[in-house]
């Protein structure tokens, strides 16, 4: 019987290392297919998007800007005729669907402050994404410099707008991902090393986190043909790859050790590991995976994609884990101990018993005074959850992109220009019911209106509208450039484009306020025309539209999660109090570990050491739903390991008093090893220049560290203890039919 089921278990486990042997190729051109941009279905901002493409086929959907410098003014006849150089150079470059200049609108708005200016150039890519246009534009840019150069010197002509800055936003993502691997494998292994003295036990954990990301990251890319991916993606899986397959194998690996001490065969010792570790795996995968589909109810890519790579890697992990790796170790047997080094202890059959002894005897000062643990290490965690309220999901101030990229660099020149609006312009798009802007006066008041207004208002640098070029003379308009007409007005007549320039005082905060505030009063108080509608994108409305959404759905996500995971718990223990004590106790450390990101990162204090320094005043609204979503689950993962142990020691006939101690004695050593190891993997990614993920880094890294020390070496069992027998009602301590059996830590 044992030798029919490992020659199944050694089949299916060669069909899945197959499968992912398979994947492997395609994960190395996975961040080809992955987006930058931030996409929100059904927003304002997106249905902006869509009215320009469809109903204005305006070439300046997609566009860029080129900021130069070091040329003649614009408006001097030198300056127009180097700058006409460039012009007809962008024009005849494929992928280019439009470029505005000063040449084409002789308007003030491109002439900078210092002599500089800018061009406008719209992209239309029929091969791939507009992003792939990037480098082209580069290399451009970069001929036209050095035929510049010879007569102007200080010649210099640089990229930003959206589209570059999310270029240099996705080389940065991946000199993260590169960064945090260099920094956390080495540690890892070391840990490794110290937790099994041996280095193929301590290559195994780590094999199954490579391949889980590797996996991960092959199947993305196939989805990210399809569907909206992001480009975190590749930190998400990378991150959580690496912790949760460390942490999943080395429970595995650890069970198998011991029942190989036990005197078992490898083929025997494997099966009995997969036993004992596989359902517990199952249900702590479990809780993980119910965070991240939550995510995918948010209809935002970036945060749809994060659901996307966590469930894979959770899942991904936990198949390999459950499958591969028994298998491995059952070739391996004792084999798996060769090589140990000399400082750690040999494995035997006592040694369980003598490592928890320190544990056994922390879990009876615990029982015996439990109220004043609860004080000692609940007063701290009370502390931090405080400061949630605090907790401010605005766009962050100061500069925050990627320093060393050129469109950063260009778009901190264009600011020096007093014309950063040009990026971050709103896209005003109004309509009138029956008024044609085109062949109607008044259609044409109204817009001319609108246009003055909004340039009236003080956050306003320029509003370019069809009137505003036409100088307010409808008779002119035929003698405009189709391009224009296509930018500013509807195919048919009835809807026009307004670029509102924000004032370079204008922060984004404000720039986000300005969007609420126009939306909320509508285009009949704007316009005087009863019936008209108006819409607001760009960037600062897509910013306001991401909040928002994010606002909204937060406390559906948490009802979810926190519903889920309730009844995984349920099904696990059996037991309504633990169940709900559980809960309770990991919202309380939620708030917890939202207070630290709040005192460092938002307030400042210590933010300097990750590179943030006098912090950043606000969290970006992607942090709390998404750390929410991963540490809720992360967090009840050590909660079961705890807990189910403690119920196996309450059924075998032990006494509260005395199932605690046994239950830390039995889990809180190897707890604390893969809570080492997770706390390593999360904080390399603080070091990084992408702040999103340093700041989701920064709270996984602390949600672990407090989970591991306060939660469930002190507060946890604390409450064990209190709650005594209710630990178990209804149904935990039944032993008239079999209960399910959660295998722990050891």
């Amino acid at each position: 019987m044992m030798n029919a089921m490992y020659v199944r278990r050694f089949w299916v486990s060669g069909t899945v290392l197959a499968a992912v042997i398979a994947l492997l190729p395609f994960s190395f051109h996975a961040e080809r297919h992955l987006e930058t941009a931030t996409r929100v279905e059904g927003s304002q901002a997106e249905t902006v998007r869509q009215e320009l493409t469809d109903r204005f086929r305006s070439p300046f959907v997609d566009r860029v800007v080129l900021v130069i410098q070091g040329l003649p003014p614009a408006d001097s006849e030198e300056g127009g005729q180097a700058l006409e150089t460039i012009v007809a150079g962008l024009k005849d470059q494929p992928g280019v669907s439009g470029v505005v200049s000063y040449l084409e609108l002789r308007d003030s708005i491109f002439l900078g402050r210092g002599g500089g200016t800018f061009v406008l150039v719209g992209l239309a890519s029929t091969d791939g994404s507009v992003e792939s246009l990037v480098p082209k534009l580069h290399q451009l840019a970069s001929s036209f410099e050095n035929q510049l150069r010879g007569r102007y010197p200080a010649v210099k002509l640089e990229l930003t707008g959206e589209i570059p800055l999310n270029f240099d936003i996705r080389k940065a993502s991946a000199n993260d991902v590169q960064r945090g691997e260099r920094l956390v494998i080495p540690a890892t292994i070391v840990l490794l090393l110290v937790a099994f003295g041996s280095p193929i036990a301590a290559l195994i954990p780590l094999a199954v986190g490579e391949l889980a990301i590797a996996t991960t990251l092959a199947i993305t890319g196939f989805l990210a043909q399809r569907w909206h991916l992001s480009i975190l993606v590749q930190n998400l899986a990378t991150m959580l790859g690496l912790g949760l397959g460390i942490d999943y194998a080395l429970l595995m690996v650890s069970r198998f050790r011991e029942a190989i001490s036990a005197g078992h065969d490898g083929p025997a010792a494997s099966i009995i590991a997969a036993r004992q570790a596989g359902h517990t795996l199952l249900i702590s995968a479990s809780t993980v995976a119910i965070g991240f589909l939550a995510l995918l109810t948010v209809p935002i890519s970036e945060i749809r994609s994060i659901g996307i790579a966590g469930f894979l890697v959770a899942g991904l992990s936990v198949l390999l884990t459950n499958t591969v790796v028994p298998a491995l170790l059952a070739l391996l047997g004792p084999r798996i101990d060769i090589g140990r080094l000399p400082f750690t202890p040999k494995l035997d059959a006592n040694r369980a018993a003598r490592t928890g002894n320190r544990w056994r005897k922390w879990g009876r000062v615990i029982v015996a005074h439990p109220w004043l643990a609860l004080v000692i290490a609940g007063t701290p965690l009370l502390l931090l959850a405080w400061q949630v309220r605090l907790l401010d999901t605005s766009l962050p101030r100061g500069d925050w992109l990627p320093q060393s990229a050129e469109s950063v660099h260009a778009l901190h020149t264009l600011e020096r220009m007093d014309r950063g609006g040009a990026v971050e312009s709103l896209r005003v798009i109004v309509e009138f019911p029956t008024d044609s802007i085109a062949q109607s006066a008044a259609g044409w008041d109204a817009l001319d209106r609108l246009t003055k207004r909004l340039a009236s208002d003080p956050r306003s640098e320029r509003v370019i509208s069809i009137t505003s070029i036409a100088e307010s003379n409808q008779s002119s308009l035929p003698n405009l450039s189709r391009e224009t007409r296509r930018t500013f007005l509807s195919s048919d007549g009835r809807a026009a484009l307004l670029e509102v320039l924000p004032a370079s005082s204008v922060s984004l905060r404000d720039q986000v306020d300005w969007v609420r505030e126009l939306r909320k009063t509508g285009a009949p108080a704007l316009t005087g025309v009863p019936g008209a509608t108006l819409l607001v994108g760009g960037i600062p409305a897509l910013n306001a539209d991401y909040e928002t959404i994010i606002r909204d759905r937060f406390p559906s996500v948490m009802a979810l999660v926190v519903g889920g995971t309730l009844l995984a718990l349920l099904c696990g223990f059996r037991s309504i109090f633990a169940a709900l004590k559980a809960i309770a106790l990991n919202l309380l450390s939620v708030a917890a570990y939202f207070g630290a990101l709040v005192f460092v990162f938002q307030r400042g204090h210590g933010s300097s050491l990750l590179g943030v320094p006098g912090g950043t005043g606000s969290v970006f609204p992607l942090v709390p739903i998404v750390a929410f979503a991963i540490v809720f689950g992360l967090s009840m993962d050590y909660e079961v390991f705890l807990v189910a142990r403690v119920l196996e020691a309450r059924r075998s006939g032990m006494s509260e008093m005395d199932a605690i101690p046994e239950g830390l004695a039995r889990t809180a050593g190897l707890i604390t090893s893969a809570a080492a190891i997770m706390i390593v993997v999360f904080a390399a990614f603080t070091f990084g220049d992408f702040l999103v993920v340093k700041m989701i880094g920064f709270t996984l890294a602390v949600a672990v560290l407090i989970d591991a020390t306060l939660v469930r070496i002190v507060i946890g069992p604390a409450l064990l203890r209190i709650a005594g027998d209710w630990n178990w009602w209804p149904g935990g301590l039944a032993t008239s039919r079999k209960a399910p059996m959660m295998a722990s830590r050891e």
